[in-house]
Parts: structure tokens; sequence; C-alpha cells
């Protein structure tokens, strides 16, 4: 459904440790920088990418907004959770664990990333 996810980040040497960090967790390899100091994650279902508002301003975080991640398992999910604190994020929400949902039993950990994006990952526990 989507070909791209780009974020606002106001450092993004930072925001790519921090997202090489947890990528890297979900079997993604390291983000490339291209000429204009952004940062893209190349995968062959879409990109996600991460830049300087190309206005100027600071980036800030969407109020209601989170973007989600896959995970294969609890165990992987709780690896991209630590790599993420261990790595400039700070744990929000809840604590990592089961959900109950209309869709049924889903795994998710939450994050915000160091320019205060709010991030997921899920897994569907079946």
């Amino acid at each position: 459904m989507f070909s791209h996810i780009m974020i606002g980040a106001n450092d993004v040497e930072t925001s790519k440790v921090f997202y090489d960090a947890i990528l890297g967790e979900l079997g993604h390899k390291p983000g490339v920088m291209d000429d204009k100091g952004r940062c893209f994650y190349f995968t062959e279902n879409g990109v996600f990418a991460i830049t300087k508002p190309i206005n100027g301003e600071l980036a800030c975080n969407g109020n209601g907004s989170t973007i989600g991640f896959s995970a294969t398992s609890t165990a992987q999910a709780d690896k991209w959770h630590a790599a993420g604190v261990a790595n400039g994020g700070t744990a929000c929400e809840d604590g990592p664990g089961v959900r109950e949902g209309s869709i049924g039993q889903i795994y998710l950990a939450y994050l915000r990333d160091p320019s205060d994006n709010k991030i997921c990952v899920l897994h569907r526990v079946t």
C-alpha cells in the first residue's frame, strides 16, 4: 500500500544510529545517506527515510501518529525495543507485551525516537 515513509529528524546522524540499531534487529541493513543528508532504508516492499525538514524548521512529531514495524517473533520485538532504548530512544505507552484487539492477540512495543516520533513494533501472536 505504501511506497515510502519519510519522517523528520533534527539530527539525522543521531537518528541513523537509532534506526540502524532497531531496524538491524528486524534484519534490515544500515541506512544509506544521500548527498542531501537524508538517510534511506530500502526493502523489497518500500522505503523508510529520515530527513531534516526541507522548510528549515525543526522536526516535530505528529500528535496521534505512529509508525509500526513488523517483527517475526516476540523475542525479536523485545530486542528491537532494547536496541531502541540503548541507542537514544525512550520507552513509551505500556511496556512490551500482548494486547487483545479486534484482530486478535498482538505483541506490541512502543518507543519515541531521538526526534520524538512515536514508533512501534508489532508481532501477530495468532
